[in-house]
């Protein structure tokens, strides 16, 4: 499960591209709750997401130039540079090489080899999300690709990502995991893109944990998102949706069902 006890490969940072960064505070903040604290005029307008005095997400107002409003996640890696060979040698390329944010960390944005922008965090004074797994905050992620092997062959060769097919209804379900840890430390699956019909483009979908999925899907129709997938319930993993904000950014949100020991 996800976990704030972050080790190599494992997410260690979700974050948020809008245009309209006051718009889509307003936005999170009547769905989960979510408070937007600025990181100071030398973060050139970035900021966190918090949730009961924790943070849960960073947030930035982007140009159009950028891309399109977004929802993106970092992994974490004890040495940038090293993971940026890693992952060229891999087959990716550099999106954005490795760069010292002040004190904070050192940090990169990868294209994986389907080109799925991905980014990575190599902690210095920030070390990461200070909430994970519970309500309000991410609990899991899915990477929607075209080749599930060539992925998990990439992510394997540049970040020691681990998979496995786990019994799912209708068939099975590919599980990743950092190396360290194994499967007991999963934090997301690898799924065919082709079982997404919204979309022609690979990407990762960042899931929130929350306590009702319909009434948040309500939420969020109120608020001006979109439902991309109605409230689903699968047996033994919970009950899920998939949404996107008001500028378009996707996310999921889930009411997990309580794991078995």
């Amino acid at each position: 499960m996800l976990t704030t006890r972050f080790v190599t490969g494992a997410p260690n940072w979700v974050d948020l591209g809008t245009p309209d960064i006051d718009g889509a505070t307003s936005f999170y903040n009547g769905l989960f709750g979510w408070e937007f604290q600025s990181a100071g005029p030398e973060a050139g307008g970035y900021g966190f997401f918090q949730l009961a005095g924790k943070t849960v997400a960073g947030a930035m107002q982007n140009p159009p130039e950028q891309g399109p409003p977004s929802w993106n996640i970092s992994l974490q890696s004890p040495d940038a540079d090293a993971t940026a060979k890693a992952v060229e040698q891999a087959g990716g390329s550099a999106l954005l090489p490795p760069d010292d944010v002040m004190d904070m960390g050192r940090m990169a944005i990868f294209g994986d080899n389907a080109g799925v922008p991905f980014g990575i965090w190599q902690p210095g004074r920030l070390k990461g999300l200070e909430m994970a797994g519970d309500p309000g905050s991410l609990c899991w992620l899915e990477l929607y690709t075209p080749d599930i092997a060539a992925a998990a062959a990439f992510y394997n060769s540049a970040l020691g990502l681990e998979t496995s097919a786990v019994p799912f209804p209708g068939g099975t379900y590919t599980c990743i995991n950092p190396s360290e840890g194994g499967e007991d430390a999963m934090f997301g699956g690898m799924v065919p893109l082709a079982d997404d019909p919204m979309e022609q483009t690979a990407y990762w979908l960042p899931y929130f944990e929350v306590t009702d999925t319909d009434a948040v899907v309500a939420k969020a129709e109120e608020l001006g998102g979109t439902v991309r997938m109605p409230a689903t319930s699968a047996e033994g993993v919970g009950r899920m949706a998939k949404l996107a904000d008001p500028y378009g950014a996707r996310f999921a949100v889930i009411k997990s069902e309580p794991q078995q020991s």
